[in-house]
C-alpha cells in the first residue's frame, strides 16, 4: 500500500473517530502525523532513531498561531468574565429603541462584531441572550438562531478572528499574498445576504412597524429564575455574570444600572487597542493580545485565573494537531497526488466545485477549520499555478465550510438548539435540520460563484 494511500486513510480515520467518538480532532492528527511521518522519505531519509522522525514531523506545528490563538482567548476570557460583554450587549439593546424589526438585526451585528475580534465563542454567548429575547418578543426562533450563526459567520475572516487568522496565515506561508480585508469583506457581504433572505422568508417582514411588547407571562417566568440565580449566588454584571443569568436580566427588562466599571473600561479600552493595533498597523496579533491580557491581571490579579480558564485550549490543540497533520500530507506528496486527479478533470473550475461541496458536507457534521485547512491545502497548487484566482477560491472554500454552521450538529448549531425552550425544542430541531439541509445543497455551489468574481 503507497503512503499516499495510508494518509488519506489516516485522515479518513481521524474524522471518523473525531466526531463519533467526540475525540479532539488535533489529538489525532498529532499522533496520526507521527505514525505517518514514520512512513514518509522525506522524515526518514536522514533520520537515525524515530525521535528524529518525530522531530520532523513536529516542526510543522504552527507556533505562531498558537499564540495568537491563546491570546485572542485569553484577552477575551477577561471581557467575558468581568462583565464587559454583558455592558456591550446593554448598549446594543438600547439602541434598539422598541423597534421589533430590528432586533434580529441587532444580534446579527453583535455576534459578527465580537467574531469579527477575535471571540470564537461568539455565537455560544449571544445565543443565549437571542432566542429567549425571539421567544419573549414572539419572534419566529429559527429566525433568530440563524441569523445570530450568520452574524458570527459574517466576522469570520476578519483579520483578528481565528478562522482569518488561520487563513492568513497560511496564504503568506505559501507566499500567496496578502488578501486580508478582501475576504473579510467576501465573506461579510455573502453572510449579510444569507441573513436577508432568512429574515425575509422567516417573518422579519412582519416585524416592521410593531413596537416590542413582550409577553407578560413569559416575563414573569424570567424573573423567577433571575431571583432563583441570584439566590444560588449567581454574580451581577459587573463582576463577571454567566451567561444565563445575563440573558434573564438583560431581557426582563430589570438589568442590573448600567454603571461601568474602572476595570469594565479598562477592558473596553484594551479591546479597542487591540482592534486598531493589530487590524490597523499590523502588529502581531498574538503578542498584542497577550500584552494586553497581562495588564489587565496586573491591574485586577484575581480576574487572570478566570481569564486563563477561558483560554480554548480545545480549538488551540485542534488546529495545532491538524496543521501538523497537513504537513505531514504535503511532505509525503499526497497533497499533489490529490491535486494531480482533481487535474485530470480539465477543469480547476469543477475541481473547486467539488471542494466547495466536500468541505460543507464534511463541516457540517465535523470541525470547520480543520476541513478548510485540508481543502486550502489541495486548492493551494490550482492558485499558485494561476488557474484560480487567491481571493475567490480561498474564500469559497471558508464560507462553503462555515455556511453549513447552522446545522444541529454543528457546534454552533447546537449552542442555538440548545437554548429553545424544552416545549418547542423538538420541532426547533426539525426545522433546523431542513434549513441545514437546504444550506448544504445550495451553499457551497453559492460560494463557489465567489471566483468568478473580478479581484
Amino acid at each position: 500500500m503507497s503512503i499516499h494511500v495510508v494518509t488519506i486513510a489516516v485522515l479518513v480515520l481521524i474524522f471518523l473517530i473525531g466526531t463519533l467518538r467526540n475525540i479532539n480532532l488535533g489529538i489525532l492528527g498529532l499522533v496520526g502525523g507521527f505514525l505517518v511521518a514514520l512512513g514518509v522519505p522525506e522524515f526518514t531519509a536522514e533520520a537515525e532513531d524515530t525521535s528524529d522522525v518525530f522531530s520532523e514531523a513536529f516542526a510543522g506545528f504552527p507556533v505562531d498561531l498558537m499564540i495568537a490563538l491563546m491570546g485572542l482567548t485569553y484577552l477575551f476570557g477577561f471581557a467575558q468574565q468581568n462583565g464587559t460583554i454583558d455592558i456591550i450587549l446593554r448598549w446594543a439593546m438600547r439602541a434598539v429603541r422598541g423597534s421589533r424589526a430590528v432586533m434580529p438585526w441587532i444580534f446579527f451585528a453583535l455576534t459578527g462584531f465580537f467574531m469579527s475580534i477575535g471571540a470564537i465563542f461568539a455565537i455560544g454567548v449571544i445565543s443565549p441572550l437571542a432566542i429567549p429575547f425571539a421567544r419573549r418578543y414572539r419572534i419566529n426562533q429559527l429566525m433568530m438562531g440563524m441569523m445570530v450563526v450568520h452574524g458570527g459567520m459574517a466576522g469570520l475572516l476578519s483579520p483578528l478572528s481565528v478562522y482569518g487568522i488561520y487563513v492568513n496565515d497560511f496564504l503568506r506561508s505559501h507566499d500567496l499574498g496578502n488578501h486580508t480585508w478582501t475576504l473579510f469583506a467576501m465573506a461579510l457581504v455573502f453572510n449579510v445576504v444569507m441573513g436577508v433572505v432568512v429574515y425575509v422568508f422567516l417573518g422579519g417582514r412582519d416585524l416592521f412597524g410593531a413596537k416590542a411588547r413582550a409577553d407578560e407571562e413569559l416575563l414573569r417566568q424570567d424573573a423567577a429564575a433571575r431571583d432563583a440565580a441570584e439566590s444560588d449566588g449567581g454574580a451581577s454584571g459587573a463582576s463577571g455574570s454567566s451567561t444565563a443569568t445575563s440573558a434573564v436580566t438583560a431581557m426582563a427588562g430589570t438589568a442590573n444600572p448600567s454603571t461601568v466599571t474602572w476595570y469594565q473600561w479598562a477592558t473596553i479600552v484594551g479591546l479597542a487597542v487591540l482592534v486598531i493595533a493589530a487590524g490597523i498597523f499590523g502588529l502581531d496579533i498574538g503578542v498584542v493580545s497577550l500584552a494586553i491580557g497581562a495588564v489587565l491581571a496586573i491591574l485586577k490579579p484575581e480576574e487572570s485565573k478566570k481569564a486563563l480558564a477561558n483560554v480554548s485550549w480545545s480549538t488551540i490543540v485542534l488546529v495545532g494537531g491538524m496543521v501538523t497533520y497537513i504537513e505531514v500530507l504535503q511532505a509525503a506528496g499526497t497533497v499533489d497526488v490529490i491535486t494531480d486527479s482533481v487535474a485530470t478533470l480539465g477543469v480547476p473550475l469543477i475541481g473547486l466545485l467539488l471542494l466547495c461541496y466536500m468541505s460543507g458536507i464534511v463541516s457540517a457534521l465535523a470541525s470547520s477549520i480543520a476541513t478548510i485547512g485540508i481543502a486550502v491545502t489541495m486548492v493551494a497548487p490550482f492558485i499558485t499555478s494561476g488557474d484560480l484566482p487567491v481571493t475567490g477560491a480561498v474564500a469559497a472554500i471558508a464560507i462553503a465550510a462555515t455556511v453549513v454552521d447552522v446545522s444541529p450538529f454543528s457546534t454552533n448549531g447546537a449552542m442555538v438548539l440548545a437554548n429553545v425552550d424544552a416545549e418547542h425544542r423538538e420541532r426547533f430541531y426539525k426545522q433546523m435540520l431542513i434549513y441545514s439541509g437546504v444550506v448544504v445543497a445550495v451553499g457551497p455551489l453559492l460560494a463557489w460563484l465567489l471566483v468568478f468574481l473580478p479581484f
